[in-house]
């Protein structure tokens, strides 16, 4: 363990959350009102050892992580969420054509109530490259999806049957940035607020996170506000707070994390505090980045992963201020930790080591929100997202 110590914007309709993270958690004292057992479905890079979604059985009793089913097959799920209903399961496809298309796909899935099997439902093109995220609004009726390669989101409608519709709302992003990486705009994350009003999209390209105002009947998203970060900094995900106060965006290029203030009722975000992901005194070498981001369901703590560094960096957020205080580098005992999942209870971190292809399980910490390795390390190729479903 290491030391603890708007730019322009085209908007036009085309021919279209992650499961809650405070599931489970509406009373932190009463653990016998909390699931004992959780499906967890993990989104990969296909390939020579991957062949889509795989699904495992976390135990919290036991601390233990037992794979279930078959994998589902579907190109490039690097990012999955559960409908709020817990009935259907939406991945994206990273993939630059997809079912002869230009852009990528996002698919539907239905789940099995007794098994948590995957069948697939139907697809949609993204009509943007290599999309890499998604996010479901809380009344479970849109999904809204962020291209990387095509700097642009898309938003779906989702019918009854928990099928997607085609695009009913498509937005271009516009602008570059300092980097050599932000020659054009990257959108990377999408992310629905507590109040089920606006989405926080993140544009590594054009280093700003630009919020939307949602329409989640209409399936429709309207450019709102906007907030910069410094330039080559990289914004690439975002977790908003669950008291709606606050909201935390990790910087992938320049390895920092931000702090915003987030009004709900005027939809705008306005930046508090920046720190570093790495230990005190350590700066970034060749080869490391950050990649995901989230607040823990209680609110106290914020947990960020480093790329190359191989570490999860954990702050504790103040309650009145929403300031963050660092706690440590906890090792994730494998290589590239692209994601890790927060088990809904809060007692438990996976992260996901998507080069070395293992899942490591950590306890958090319920004073600190510091992590202690269990000894649980189980093998998932290119492992890179994780949703959970209460069983």
């Amino acid at each position: 363990m290491f030391a603890r110590s708007i730019a322009a914007i085209c908007l036009f309709a085309v021919p279209a959350t992650v499961f809650s993270a405070l599931a489970g958690v509406t009373n932190a004292h009463d653990d016998h009102s909390k699931p004992d057992s959780y499906l967890v479905y993990i989104g990969t890079y296909t390939g020579p050892k991957s062949e889509g979604i795989y699904t495992f059985r976390f135990d919290r009793k036991s601390g233990k992580l037992t794979a279930v089913n078959k994998p589902t097959k579907t190109s490039n799920p690097s990012f999955v969420a559960v409908h709020p209903s817990g009935q259907y399961l939406y991945a994206v496809n990273e993939d630059a054509e997809f079912n002869g298309e230009q852009g990528g796909g996002i698919t539907s899935f239905s789940i099995n109530p007794k098994t948590g099997a995957l069948t697939e439902i139907n697809s949609q093109c993204t009509h943007g490259a290599h999309p890499c995220h998604l996010t479901i609004d809380q009344s479970g009726k849109t999904v809204g999806v962020a291209n990387y390669t095509g700097g642009s989101i898309a938003a779906y409608k989702i019918g009854k049957a928990g099928e997607l519709s085609p695009a009913s709302t498509f937005v271009q992003h516009e602008g570059k940035s300092v980097h050599p990486r932000q020659e054009a705009p990257h959108g990377h994350s999408i992310d629905v607020d507590p109040f089920n009003k606006y989405v926080a999209v993140s544009d590594l390209g054009i280093d700003k996170v630009l919020v939307y105002k949602m329409n989640p009947r209409k399936g429709g998203f309207t450019a709102h506000s906007s907030v910069s970060t410094t330039p080559g900094a990289g914004p690439r995900h975002f977790s908003f707070h669950p008291n709606g106060k606050f909201g935390y965006g990790i910087n992938e290029l320049n390895m920092t994390a931000n702090a915003y203030r987030f009004d709900g009722r005027a939809g705008t975000l306005e930046l508090l505090q920046t720190v570093s992901t790495l230990p005190p005194e350590q700066k970034q070498q060749e080869g490391q980045s950050t990649a995901e981001m989230y607040v823990h369901p209680s609110g106290k703590f914020l947990y960020g992963s480093n790329r190359g560094h191989n570490t999860i960096v954990v702050y504790t957020i103040h309650p009145q201020t929403g300031k963050l205080t660092y706690v440590e580098n906890q090792d994730t005992g494998g290589s590239t930790p692209r994601s890790f999942g927060i088990v809904p209870t809060g007692d438990f971190l996976l992260a996901l080591n998507q080069a070395s292809s293992t899942i490591v399980v950590f306890e958090i910490d319920p004073t600190t929100g510091a992590l202690e390795p269990t000894g649980e390390e189980v093998p998932c190729p290119t492992p890179v997202a994780a949703a959970f479903l209460a069983r």
